[in-house]
């Protein structure tokens, strides 16, 4: 079974494309298969990675667009420095896509289709993946509903401070709403993410994220590391640019306990 996972928070700079770089560099640093797709105009995961989205062949607007002739799906793929990482990059064409999607017919479904290639179940090419994080859009956007309909399981990365923990309840409604009208089986978790344990006002917000999510708040906790910024400015994962610091071990760890919690359900099933 192919895991598909949309990262995903209205919110900009709680460390959602960083951890979707590092959370898919540990995933196959551990030999898991995985795919990263960026779904945001900004393209700022294609950059992460080293690619320069102004001279790009193909990109996943190529994919999502149905009123154009389509590439292989194959010759859209990239890949990346870490061996098992492969990105689908994007460029700025996703903009204009994304104010034509609504003309599509089931547009909701047009990224689950594109995935169900590199799925396991259904995989009549030979080349799947393991797991496959969509990164999206700081919005809740037609592209972000895209992902919470292909995706299997949401993952919100949070910071302990009081507006991010505030926006959650409006992105969790959002989720409720995929799960009644595109996508029934949809998950989430959150992880916390930049944090900073002085602060008091934190490690109370951290408390009370565990009283009021004692199943879906992931134990492991991300830290402030200067290297994640850094390590983005280099086009290489924190687990290359500085594998041995406390960054590269944390994401590490949330792979482990995402790998764990997944594969447990599936092999339970």
């Amino acid at each position: 079974m192919t895991h598909v996972l949309a990262i995903i928070n209205q919110k900009g700079g709680v460390a959602k494309t960083t951890s979707c770089v590092s959370l898919g560099a540990c995933l196959a640093e551990q030999g898991r298969r995985t795919l990263i797709v960026d779904l945001d105009p900004q393209a700022n995961l294609t950059m992460a990675l080293g690619l320069d989205p102004e001279n790009l062949k193909w990109s996943i607007a190529d994919l999502l667009d149905h009123s154009q002739p389509q590439p292989d799906q194959n010759d859209v793929l990239q890949p990346t420095v870490v061996s098992g990482l492969d990105i689908l990059p994007a460029d700025a064409r996703l903009t204009d896509l994304e104010r034509n999607l609504h003309e599509q017919l089931d547009y909701e479904k047009t990224l689950a289709q594109v995935l169900s290639v590199w799925q396991r179940s259904d995989n009549d090419n030979g080349r799947y993946y393991d797991y496959i994080l969509l990164d999206c859009p700081p919005s809740m956007s037609a592209l972000t509903l895209l992902a919470l309909t292909a995706a299997e399981n949401v993952l919100i990365p949070l910071q302990c401070d009081y507006f991010a923990t505030r926006g959650l309840t409006n992105l969790l409604e959002v989720v409720e709403a995929v799960q009644e009208r595109t996508n029934p089986l949809l998950r989430y978790y959150l992880f916390v993410t930049l944090f900073n344990s002085r602060p008091t006002i934190s490690q109370q917000i951290l408390e009370q994220l565990r009283s009021h999510f004692p199943r879906e708040l992931l134990n492991t906790i991300i830290g402030m590391d200067t290297r994640l910024r850094e390590s983005i400015m280099t086009g290489e994962p924190v687990t290359i640019f500085a594998p041995k610091t406390r960054a590269s071990q944390q994401y590490r760890s949330l792979a482990a306990e995402l790998m764990t919690l997944l594969e447990k359900k599936e092999a339970s099933q």
